[in-house]
């Protein structure tokens, strides 16, 4: 690889010939060869987007000639839209906390590019970060790339997740089964209703997701190096914001504390934890599934799940819940994420926090697993289980805690009796209760029909 001298204020560094990136990109890349894992695509993005609207505001406050901002905006839009967008950006996760290596990292790409547009010189400090700093650059690319991850991604995938529950829960509303507590018989419950608590939880989680999206769109960019806004314009923010608008069709607007954004990261710590409690959710629905899958002999077998692989180098013909595992697996990560983004949370010091990239980088990752999760549960698990109707109705009709219906009528202790005697001799509840009370057959078989002791409480 044939490499040229470029120069900074530090000196001057071997960078291979063909990089768009100059010197301190270089510099990062040599310093932390630490995991080998660049930003999210999604933050680079975002990062992209901050200096296009840069540019376009300094424009508009006559701070860059038209032809220089002209070529960064183009710039930008030309790696947008290149397929190798992520050669241009190396540098790893674990680098200066600030980020100002990937701050650095797209002004040098975007001003080589810009310099190529122009026919002319085009500085990474003096042009393409012009009014800016990574200190405000790095926690706006934050707040963008998951406002417009969790509106164009996350709030669809688990919209989409909701409305398929819904849609399984009406085609099996007919089939009533066996309630479980503490992993126990209990009484009976509609499929559809036990389906119905998790498009809840989902729902609940979306609507938790969006009550945060305001402040996603509130940014810090225009606070500079510590929020005072030195070497920016009074209205640099508001304009940034007004451009930045129009490229997403997301409604951005300047902090009402720029030093707060900066200094601490409270809303990536919130998003993170709303994000937490859904893979929580995603965690239950998935071990729901597996258990009413489980057998097909020995286990509940309640429903069967799409065989979507073999289950086993060994054992042939067995088929595992792969998909609820896969979600169990995302949930266990995305909580891992919620720790090392709480963690990083608390270290601002003073002025800025110095785990940004790790919020960034944690909290992207987290949406993305959470919203491609979401489809697979919803297109791969969800939709397409089978209801052992035969299974459900035999276990049911065994279940001695269909006496609790009794309860009005004979009283605890003598329903107690039943039970215990109906499970010791493995008889129908209604046989034994037709011999220990003095209840006619009919009557009972009104008292204990499954239905009927669904109702209370109608599907929704």
């Amino acid at each position: 690889m044939t490499h040229r001298i470029e120069k900074d204020s530090m000196g001057t560094v071997s960078v291979p010939e063909q990089a768009l990136y100059g010197a301190q990109t270089q510099r990062a890349i040599n310093n932390f060869a630490i995991s080998g894992q660049p930003m999210p695509t999604a933050f680079i993005r975002a990062l992209l987007m901050t200096k296009r609207a840069a540019a376009v505001a300094n424009k508009r406050l006559k701070l860059l000639s038209e032809p220089i901002a002209d070529a960064i905006v183009q710039a930008v839009d030309d790696l947008m839209d290149d397929a190798q967008l992520m050669a241009h950006f190396p540098v790893d996760i674990y680098q200066t906390g600030s980020g100002t290596s990937s701050n650095m990292n797209a002004n040098e790409v975007l001003a080589t590019l810009a310099s190529r547009i122009l026919k002319d010189d085009v500085s990474p400090n003096d042009h393409v970060n012009f009014g800016q700093s990574s200190n405000d650059c790095i926690p706006t690319a934050i707040h963008i790339s998951a406002a417009v991850m969790v509106e164009d991604a996350l709030l669809p995938a688990l919209s989409h997740l909701s409305e398929a529950i819904m849609r399984k829960a009406a085609s099996v509303d007919h089939c009533v089964k066996t309630g479980r507590t503490h992993l126990m018989d209990a009484m009976p419950i509609r499929l559809s209703q036990s389906l119905s608590a998790w498009s809840a939880q989902i729902l609940q989680n979306i609507k938790h997701i969006q009550s945060l999206q305001v402040s996603l769109q509130h940014l810090p960019q225009g606070g500079t190096a510590v929020g005072t806004g030195v070497n920016a314009h009074p209205d640099f923010a508001s304009e940034f914001c007004a451009s930045l608008s129009d490229q997403t069709g997301i409604t951005f607007l300047p902090a009402d504390n720029v030093f707060a954004l900066m200094s601490a990261q409270d809303t990536a710590v919130s998003l993170s934890g709303q994000l937490k409690t859904t893979a929580v959710s995603i965690m239950k629905i998935a071990n729901d599934l597996r258990w009413m899958n489980s057998g097909p002999l020995s286990g509940l077998a309640e429903i069967e799940l799409e065989a979507l692989q073999p289950g086993s180098s060994i054992m042939p013909g067995k088929v595992n819940p792969v998909i609820p595992e896969a979600a169990t697996m995302v949930a266990a990560q995305v909580i891992g994420h919620d720790a090392s983004i709480t963690l990083a949370g608390q270290s601002g010091n003073f002025e800025l926090n110095v785990m940004l990239p790790l919020v960034a980088s944690n909290l992207l990752q987290s949406i993305e697993l959470l919203t491609n999760i979401a489809y697979a549960l919803a297109d791969k698990a969800i939709a397409t289980f089978k209801v052992n109707e035969a299974n459900i109705v035999a276990s049911l009709s065994r279940n001695p805690i269909l006496v609790t219906a009794l309860n009005p009528v004979i009283g605890y202790l003598k329903a107690a009796e039943i039970a215990k005697r109906a499970y010791q001799e493995q008889r129908p509840v209604l046989e034994v209760a037709l011999e220990m009370t003095d209840l006619s057959e009919s009557e009972l078989m009104s008292l204990l029909d499954p239905i009927k002791l669904t109702s209370n409480r109608l599907s929704p």
